[in-house]
């Protein structure tokens, strides 16, 4: 009876608690020396920055969860020569304003592409981890030109249950992110790239999520040795980035 208590207390602190264990909002970091821009959606303004301006293409960039996105500017403005980059902070994470939920995530992305399209002749969208399902979602709401998946997911839900095993946690997830969903309205050619010894998101999640799409095309690349955190340090990644764009 003791242990049956507990289990349901640990249940019910998982429940109450699962956006803290989710979400780890970076802080702002001042100085960046790049244009800032803002875009409002919900009463809120999200942050970031724009890299490349003045090209007729834009690719719209999100990251991974607790990722410091401007630690991308260097290598994105050579990667995305031809593109107009993107780095927003989602809400509660650096400047932006609210508290990241699934849903406010998923209505942003649509605010920021939707007040991006008519600037531009075509928008690519790329994600990591976390952001893989926003760029998923956002994907199959939108034209999009290209899509990158760096370290993609089936379900945020399935990867939870990956690493809790003996909790219900594919049954308790509110913020659930099941990318497998929205996969099959894809039509955007994709590049999918995951680590070997990826500890964080398995890559046998991104191969159950690349069987979804059944409308295009997947350029599926695992880098070896590389870890969840180190992926983009390997040159093979900024490579494949950079010819699957061209």
């Amino acid at each position: 009876m003791l242990l049956a208590a507990l289990y349901l207390l640990i249940v019910g602190a998982m429940f109450l608690f699962q956006r803290s264990l989710l979400y780890y909002p970076v802080p702002h970091q001042a100085g960046i020396a790049r244009e800032a821009v803002s875009f409002k959606n919900d009463g809120l303004t999200l942050h970031g920055w724009v890299l490349n301006q003045g090209k007729s293409k834009a690719l719209i960039y999100f990251g991974g969860n607790a990722e410091a996105i401007q630690n991308n500017i260097v290598d994105f403005e050579s990667m995305f020569k031809n593109h107009t980059v993107y780095l927003i902070h989602y809400r509660g994470y650096g400047k932006s304003e609210g508290n990241p939920t699934e849903t406010g995530l998923f209505s942003d992305a649509l605010a920021i592409y939707d007040v991006l399209a008519p600037q531009y002749q075509a928008i690519s969208i790329m994600g990591r981890s976390l952001g893989s399902g926003v760029a998923v979602y956002l994907a199959s709401k939108r034209q999009t030109e290209k899509l990158i998946l760096l370290t993609p997911y089936d379900s945020i839900a399935e990867v939870a249950q990956h690493h809790y095993p003996f909790l219900p946690a594919r049954y308790v997830a509110r913020d659930r992110f099941e990318s497998f969903r929205y996969a099959a309205e894809i039509t955007a050619p994709v590049l999918m790239v995951t680590a070997e010894m990826d500890r964080v998101v398995p890559k046998e999640h991104a191969l159950k999520l690349r069987e979804y799409f059944k409308a295009t095309e997947v350029e599926y690349h695992m880098i070896h040795s590389a870890t969840h955190n180190d992926v983009t340090g390997y040159p093979v990644y900024q490579n494949l980035v950079s010819e699957f764009m061209d």
